[in-house]
């Protein structure tokens, strides 16, 4: 089977930060999928990135395509919140990871998406109905209802495959 990895880097780095209290190695997780599903055709890996990058995220950023993921980023924004008197860094890139799932469909027979955002509910269901089948890979507390919900028996918990993809510590 032919398959395809979207990995939403905020998505996957707050899961794991604040749900999880434990890092899977981003490499360890394409093995895993591809011993259990397929041949990975391609793995996208979608982040938010500082201008300049922090050294540890400029050493991470350049070790992606080494472990084999084609890099998607794009400039973390501030945006001020004239409600709260706050301000945000953000660099969404849900639309990022929605036209390449649709523009390389005719690459995969599996989409395999890193992420509990919900925002990629109808997405999904779009896949479904175009005859593509999918994985929602995610921690329970960080998958969305509605993702959860249309994932149905296509969820996998990080925590179930713990042993497979846990980062070592250096």
């Amino acid at each position: 089977m032919r398959v395809a990895v979207f990995l939403d880097g905020a998505n996957f780095f707050f899961m794991q930060k604040d749900g999880l209290k434990w890092f899977a190695d981003p490499k360890k997780i394409l093995d895993y999928i591809e011993t259990e599903y397929g041949n990975i055709e391609d793995a996208y890996y979608y982040i938010g990135q500082d201008a300049p990058p922090e050294m540890g995220q400029k050493a991470f950023l350049e070790a992606l395509p080494n472990m084999g993921y084609a890099l998607v980023s794009k400039p973390i924004k501030t945006i001020y919140d004239t409600a709260t008197g706050q301000t945000k860094r953000k660099a969404n890139l849900d639309i990022e990871i929605v036209l390449d799932m649709f523009n390389t469909i005719e690459n995969y027979d599996l989409a395999v998406l890193i992420s509990g955002d919900g925002d990629f509910e109808r997405a999904l269901q779009l896949l479904k109905a175009r005859g593509k089948k999918f994985l929602v890979i995610a921690a329970d507390g960080y998958i969305a209802k509605e993702l959860r919900a249309v994932a149905g028996k296509h969820y996998i918990r990080f925590e179930d495959i713990k042993d497979k993809i846990l980062k070592e510590k250096k």
